[in-house]
C-alpha cells in the first residue's frame, strides 16, 4: 500500500478516491489535488510513481491542513470554547449536540445509549 503523510491509502483505488482517506481531504479537495499537479485520477493508486507520491505529498503540505495538525487545530478550538465559558464550550462538555438539535426524542448519538431503568436482581 502507498503510504501519503503516514496514512496507508487502498492501492486498488482511483487516485481522487485514494485521496478521501486522509483526514481533512474529501472528494472535491481530492479532485482539486489531482487536477492541480495534472495527474490522471482514474489511474490506480498502486500505479502512482515514488515521484507522483513526493509531488502530491509536499502539495498537500504546502497547501491544506491534514491529518494530525488539522485534528489538533480542532480539538484547540474545542478546548477554546470550554475554556471562555461560552454555550457551545458548555454543551461539549455535558456531552449534548452542539448545534441546536432537538434532544427530546433524539441525539442518541451524542447522549449515548439510554440509561436502563429496572432490571436489577438480588442474589
Amino acid at each position: 500500500m502507498p503510504r501519503l503523510l503516514g496514512v496507508d491509502i487502498p492501492k486498488e483505488k482511483k487516485i481522487w478516491v485514494a485521496l478521501t482517506y486522509l483526514y481533512g481531504i474529501g472528494y472535491k479537495r481530492s479532485r482539486d489535488i489531482v487536477k492541480a499537479l495534472q495527474l490522471d485520477g482514474e489511474k490506480k493508486a498502486k500505479e502512482l510513481t515514488d515521484a507522483d507520491l513526493a509531488k502530491i505529498t509536499t502539495f498537500i503540505q504546502n497547501t491544506y491542513k491534514v491529518e494530525g495538525e488539522l485534528r489538533r487545530e480542532i480539538t484547540q478550538n474545542i478546548r477554546r470554547l470550554m475554556e471562555i465559558g461560552s454555550y457551545r464550550g458548555s454543551r461539549h462538555k455535558k456531552g449534548l449536540p452542539v448545534r441546536g438539535q432537538r434532544t427530546r426524542c433524539n441525539a442518541r448519538t451524542r447522549k449515548g445509549p439510554r440509561p436502563r431503568v429496572g432490571g436489577i436482581k438480588k442474589k
